[in-house]
């Protein structure tokens, strides 16, 4: 927070906060907030909390794949999206379950039980009234989720972040859960796949549908990341 209160002083009028603790963020936007300080803060990523402009970059890449001269969200109604792998570690997945979701999207997840949070799994298990309509599944195999999917966004397994055993190994979990192009047999003829980066190759996807056009959509997450996020400070540092 210190640091914070020294480039308000300095005169910054924007702050992009990347922080390995979730909320730091917010909390810096209210202490701003609170000091009656006219500094915008954008959050770049929150521990394990959530990540926005990556889950809106992936939107707009979405959406101009369907339209590519009219992107819109509307497009995404009803389209199956499934999101594969390390869920309870990724701030990625998410803001894209909540951006996604809100899209009316069917988002179907699919992890090993050690790599999905226990409160996502019990909301997934709901069986009441309530739940149907819901958007949102969680399956412990991969298959399920695959099967006619229209996208397929695959995620890392953050090691670095894993303070347990939760995988025996790379190999494993690329024989039970990695993307490949046998797999996306189960899915739309013209599905395409989708990942924050950095990819372990051959583990969360193998290396050659990694840099197949045909179905990657890797570059142009890249570059939607630089347009969306150009927009975003632009947006923000015009008080719009």
């Amino acid at each position: 927070m210190d640091t914070a209160k020294t480039y308000w002083a300095m005169g910054t009028d924007l702050m992009v906060i990347r922080h390995q603790q979730a909320g730091v963020s917010s909390a810096i936007a209210s202490s701003m907030d609170r000091l009656g300080a006219k500094v915008r803060v954008l959050n770049a990523g929150d521990g394990q909390h959530e990540h926005p402009s990556q889950a809106l970059l992936d939107l707009f890449t979405i959406t101009s794949q369907l339209d590519a001269k009219h992107p819109r969200i509307s497009l995404l109604a009803d389209k199956k999206i499934a999101i594969v792998g390390d869920i309870v570690h990724s701030r990625v997945a998410r803001s894209n379950i909540w951006s996604l979701t809100a899209t009316g999207a069917q988002v179907h997840l699919a992890a090993p039980p050690t790599l999905a949070p226990k409160l996502l799994a019990e909301y997934t298990a709901i069986s009441d009234d309530s739940a149907q309509n819901r958007q949102l599944y969680l399956h412990w195999q991969v298959e399920p989720a695959l099967q006619d999917a229209d996208f397929v966004m695959t995620l890392r397994l953050q090691k670095e972040r894993m303070t347990q055993h939760l995988l025996p190994s790379g190999r494993e979990y690329h024989q039970l859960f990695g993307i490949t192009r046998e797999r996306l047999k189960l899915c739309k003829p013209d599905v395409k796949v989708l990942h924050p980066g950095p990819v372990n190759r051959g583990v969360e996807i193998s290396s050659d549908l990694m840099d197949d056009p045909q179905f990657s959509l890797i570059s142009q997450q890249v570059a939607s990341g630089i347009a969306v996020r150009m927009a975003l400070l632009y947006l923000m540092g015009s008080g719009k």
